[in-house]
């Protein structure tokens, strides 16, 4: 099977978001080829360059989304009015689309497959949804006839078009407030995001050469796979670990609401008809799942698939606790016991991530100080890097908050102190890898306030830790009874976990170890690539054959035609039906005597 990867800012860039779950799925899934379709998102990300591709890529195409490229278009009088008629349509739909969150107005039947219920959010209706993928298909072919609409999207003429939709009748009340600052504000960002609608990618040996389009997230990634449904009926796969949708609502808290309710349109719109074109849709956990419920997806559609990780490198830590592995070498154990004892002290939590204010370490930190009280050798170790200048910013903050909660201690008038709660980086002593830090703790802690999929929740169940989490995301999904879960926000509770876990050496045992079970079960590479690997086949087989496909030998390619192509039946070769004399020969009149 050939597969049409589409990325955006991922695979195969080097610390791509996401890359790392699609480099493993292309590894795993080795008897099919990959051509891998990127956008790259800043020049930084470019320079840094790709991972090492496995043999099955065979083609890697890619196009910055950071920067238009300048083609040099120009288009005549015939093409600017196919433009102008395709983007006022366009931006008709974006003033025309109920806001996210209202009721459906009076009058519009819902789109098929996205039928509205009570409590959820809005969905456009058939009106705007058609009106939005006629306008969105015909500025691609327009693309394709005419060249690049890197000028047009630019222009005057797309700022006017914009306009006269938000003052037409029946345009929304935000959408008719909108000043000039706001529609430049949206039309530069209708620029940036229909930038694929220019791509050579939409030829027979470029995406019309894949069986399958898997776009690696929603959004502007799954364009191309749109285009390609479009124009050769390829089949479309999106997976969102993340729904961007949803993130599209949470951003631009500065912006003006007629800027906010026109680009939350536009990705409404762009979701909506993304979910109603693809296959299938592959939310990465019941958490992601239900916000694209709410965004207008089709439950017949939904696969859940959670993402894989590597559990490799945490065997030697979560083996390290059973009991058998315990009687084969108890001298080396308890040397490495010893080892993690005089770095980490009797009891430690560990907890391990991006330093950013979601995470919520005031709080965490507050709960300490109620543990330390009930349990005084207790350390602390908070072991992450800041993200950005802003976790910069917070790093500090926690950092004088741990100095005024924990004064330093000596254990003797003549001994240097030293706090209890620790901030560090992976990489140094004791915290060379993520194995090393969960080896060194007790208790995996999680304490933050928003959370999707937490991957390092993941890594502590690998190496049998028990877990204290925030009922956040998609933690209770990812826990499964196999840790303790507290509201978000509440030291005192988060607290009370803590210490009930390092009062009880007996339920830490028995809690880190079925936590490594369900991991291994539910989250490991291999079942990701076994479920990707079914869900590709079940994706192809109900795709009608769209041309003869055939190698260098001349033979037809593997999916090329469906297996029951080849078995010998009235399928493939149809006879004649015998048709029955009453319905050949002419029937004879029937008549009636008039007396």
């Amino acid at each position: 099977m050939r597969i049409g990867l589409l990325t955006e800012g991922g695979y195969p860039y080097v610390g791509g978001e996401g890359g790392v779950w699609c480099d493993r799925l292309v590894r795993g899934l080795d008897r099919h080829e990959f051509d891998v379709y990127a956008f790259s998102t800043g020049q930084a990300q470019e320079d840094a360059g790709w991972v090492e591709l496995p043999p099955q890529v065979q083609r890697v195409r890619t196009a910055p989304l950071w920067v238009a490229e300048e083609d040099g278009v120009v288009h005549g009088r015939r093409a600017r009015r196919r433009f102008t008629e395709h983007y006022g349509e366009l931006a008709a739909a974006l003033c025309t689309a109920a806001e996210p969150g209202t009721a459906q107005r009076p009058g519009i039947a819902q789109r098929p497959g996205i039928a509205q219920r009570p409590g959820t959010a809005e969905r456009p209706g058939t009106a705007e949804a058609d009106r939005f993928a006629n306008a969105l298909h015909g500025l691609a072919e327009l693309a394709r006839d005419e060249g690049g609409l890197v000028a047009a999207l630019r222009s005057e003429r797309a700022v006017r078009a914009l306009e006269r939709a938000c003052r037409a009748p029946g345009a929304r009340r935000a959408a008719r407030e909108a000043r000039v600052p706001d529609l430049l504000t949206v039309a530069d960002h209708l620029e940036r995001a229909l930038r694929p609608l220019s791509l050579d990618w939409y030829e027979e040996d470029g995406l019309g050469a894949v069986d399958l389009c898997h776009a690696a997230s929603g959004g502007i990634a799954a364009l191309p796979g749109l285009l390609a449904g479009h124009y050769f009926g390829v089949p479309l796969v999106v997976t969102e670990y993340g729904v961007r949708l949803r993130t599209h609502y949470l951003t631009r808290p500065d912006a003006s609401p007629a800027v906010r309710s026109l680009l939350a349109a536009f990705h409404g719109l762009l979701t909506a008809e993304t979910y109603r074109a693809a296959s299938y849709l592959v939310p990465g956990n019941a958490h992601a799942r239900r916000w694209q419920e709410r965004c207008g997806a089709d439950r017949a559609k939904l696969r859940t698939i959670h993402p894989g990780l590597d559990a490799t490198p945490f065997a030697r830590v979560g083996e390290d606790r059973l009991p058998e592995d315990r009687e084969k070498d108890e001298k080396r154990e308890k040397q490495e016991r010893q080892e993690k004892q005089e770095h980490a002290g009797p009891h430690t939590l560990v907890w391990l991530g991006r330093v950013e204010p979601a995470k919520d370490l005031v709080s965490l930190l507050h709960a300490f100080a109620e543990v330390r009280a009930a349990e005084p050798g207790t350390r602390l170790r908070i072991v992450g890097r800041p993200s950005g200048p802003e976790g910069e910013a917070y790093l500090g903050h926690c950092r004088a908050l741990a100095a005024q909660l924990f004064p330093d201690e000596a254990d003797g008038p003549h001994a240097v102190g030293r706090n209890p709660v620790s901030f560090e980086e992976l990489g140094g002593p004791g915290a060379e890898t993520t194995a090393d830090v969960h080896a060194g703790g007790t208790v995996t802690v999680l304490s933050s306030v928003v959370e999707g999929f937490p991957a390092g929740l993941i890594e502590a169940m690998f190496c049998g830790r028990a877990t204290v989490s925030t009922d956040v995301g998609a933690v209770v999904e990812v826990i499964g009874g196999t840790g303790l879960v507290v509201p978000p926000r509440n030291p005192r509770a988060l607290a009370e976990a803590c210490v009930s876990l390092l009062r009880d050496p007996e339920r830490r045992a028995r809690l880190g170890a079925a936590a490594r079970a369900r991991a291994l079960e539910l989250f490991s590479v291999e079942q990701n690539v076994a479920a990707f690997r079914g869900l590709y086949l079940e994706t192809v087989a109900r795709t009608p054959v769209r041309r003869p496909v055939l190698d260098g030998a001349g033979d037809p390619q593997p999916f090329a035609a469906p297996a029951e192509a080849h078995v010998p039946g009235h399928w493939t070769e149809p006879t004649p039906r015998a048709v029955p004399t009453w319905a050949v020969e002419t029937p004879e009149p029937v008549t009636e005597t008039v007396r």
